[in-house]
């Protein structure tokens, strides 16, 4: 009890608890709207999907790197990574970061 009213008491300790409330706010509101991100016709039965994920600019190679550990990346489309591959439980890990626009169903066809 004496260590947090001399953490509350000092100018820097409410700084780092406000920094760490900020921090831990900011993870909850990105774990809350990934679900939101999903196309709800990811959402079958299917073991592993193609995925269109988009972004608000042209992906990098940090983002390719990023997206590797779901699936198989097949290319990009302007705004968007393909992605193979992905297991049904990692599409809320795929669609969390804030630069993930929206995951969409890849399209089939030529």
């Amino acid at each position: 009890m004496r260590l947090l009213r001399a953490v509350l008491a000092s100018t820097k300790g409410r700084l780092v608890l406000a920094g760490l409330a900020f921090y831990l706010g900011w993870q909850l509101w990105l774990s809350l709207a990934a679900p939101a991100k999903i196309a709800p016709e990811l959402k079958a039965g299917v073991p592993r999907v193609n995925v269109l994920v988009a972004l608000p600019f042209a992906p990098e190679r940090f983002h390719i790197l990023v997206f590797q550990r779901y699936g198989r990346v097949s290319g990009t489309q302007d705004n968007a990574v393909e992605l193979r591959g992905v297991k049904q439980a990692d599409l809320p890990a795929v669609a969390r970061p804030y630069w993930v626009t929206r995951v969409e169903p890849l399209p089939t066809g030529g």
